[in-house]
């Protein structure tokens, strides 16, 4: 989707952009991008915050647009950036990113929006696909934060209650 006013290539400023790490029976939704940074790369599923838009709702939204899954949006676990350069040395995209792990409400992956492909990746499956290392970083980050709510039988998203 593209935002009104807003140059995604060669930026005047960095954009915020965000995305929802989200697990269902041991295995993470992931997309597979249809346009450019990153065309035909999987990533998670996100994009930019829209004016008006907290980051919990903008991390829903993002979710549900690109995979038709809706979500809860969860505990904070990564905070990042991405800058990709041209040939030239000028800065092509800046992204300011902010992953949250989210719990799954509803729905099954159909891509949309500028999702190729959406689908649920198994964690052997992840060694076969172009990931990139940054978004191995962070699934490895959520594994640790939600290692103790899937090995009790329950999905992640944050607090169990028990705080």
């Amino acid at each position: 989707m593209e935002h009104a006013g807003v140059t995604r290539r060669y930026p005047e400023t960095p954009l915020v952009g965000v995305s929802g790490v989200v697990y269902k029976e041991g295995k993470v939704l992931l997309i597979r991008r249809g346009s450019p940074p990153g065309k035909g790369e999987w990533n998670l599923p996100g994009g930019l915050v829209e004016v008006g838009e907290s980051l919990k709702e903008a991390v829903a939204r993002e979710v549900e647009e690109e995979t038709r899954v809706r979500v809860t949006v969860g505990d904070l676990v990564t905070l990042g950036d991405r800058i990709i350069r041209d040939k030239a040395g000028r800065v092509e995209y800046h992204y300011v990113l902010i992953d949250y792990l989210c719990q799954v409400e509803e729905g099954e992956p159909t891509p949309a929006s500028d999702a190729a492909e959406a689908r649920w990746i198994a964690p052997e499956q992840l060694l076969e696909i172009t990931l990139p290392e940054p978004i191995r970083r962070v699934l490895k980050k959520a594994e640790v934060m939600t290692h103790g709510f899937r090995e009790g039988g329950k999905e992640n998203g944050g607090n169990d209650g028990s705080t």
